[in-house]
């Protein structure tokens, strides 16, 4: 079974480092992060046009890497929990998780008994189409697969300990630009407010031995927030990182022709 590589990085650092992929679902994407080296994707559904089919496709070439794709379902329910998994995601990343409950029925969903409820399609693509072991498998999935609670509320941060002492929950992530939403001071990174939240959040993931993770969009905010005990990043999304190379290329040759604008 291949192994988490956010439980075991493969980058040189105790930090995994991910990125999140909300639009590039192109035959090279998995070979284009490895050769960048990351640790895990994140695979969105919540805001991007991917759908399940190409999900699967991209789960299926991430295989020919050591990268662990963890899907983004687009809502906590069971279908979207299994069918990911079942394709072989590595675990599942679920947006505006706001209350104990709402973990406890992720966490029954992604993995099998006696941890949860997941149902058996074994032999499958979450097994290369071969039948495993199937006791021994459960286990070793319910090992390995990471489930990670998205904070992005005020009525989240209100039972964050309830959320956090779940058993089964593997990171507490910030949605940092839906929590400033929340909070009412949308896009203030560096309110004191969101200053607090964020050391709230990572001290509670501290404190149970999880993941503080978070997303930020250039090397300065990375290192801000491991500062802040942050130890589980994806560095930007596809078009983010797509959209400012371009910008800062075509910049580039305008300079060089003496048509900078």
């Amino acid at each position: 079974m291949k192994p988490s590589r956010i439980r075991q990085p493969i980058s040189g650092g105790p930090v995994p480092v991910g990125h999140m992929l909300m639009e590039f679902d192109i035959p090279g994407v998995a070979k284009i992060c490895e050769a960048a080296g990351l640790d895990f994707v994140l695979i969105d559904m919540e805001h991007g046009p991917i759908e399940l089919p190409q999900v699967a496709r991209m789960i299926a070439a991430f295989k020919a890497t050591e990268i662990s794709p963890v899907v983004r379902i687009p809502a906590s329910e069971y279908h979207f929990v299994s069918r990911v998994m079942d394709a072989g995601a590595h675990g599942i990343m679920a947006p505006n998780v706001r209350s104990a409950e709402q973990a406890r029925l992720l966490n029954e969903a992604m993995r099998y008994a006696p941890e949860g409820n997941r149902g058996l399609g074994l032999g499958c693509a979450h097994n290369d189409y071969i039948k495993p072991d199937s006791v021994r498998y459960m286990a070793e999935a319910n090992r390995r697969n990471v489930l990670i609670c998205q904070i992005e509320s005020v009525t989240a941060l209100e039972c964050l300990d309830e959320i956090a002492d779940v058993e089964g929950v593997d990171c507490l992530w910030v949605g940092h630009m839906d929590l400033t939403q929340s909070m009412g001071i949308v896009g203030q990174l560096h309110h004191p407010d969101f200053l607090a939240a964020l050391r709230r959040v990572a001290a509670a993931a501290r404190a149970r031995g999880q993941f503080a993770g978070i997303q930020p969009g250039s090397p300065d905010q990375a290192r801000e927030w491991m500062e802040t005990g942050y130890n589980l990043i994806s560095y930007s999304a596809d078009i983010g990182v797509y959209a400012a190379a371009l910008a800062a290329g075509a910049e580039s040759v305008r300079k060089a022709c003496g048509s900078a604008r």
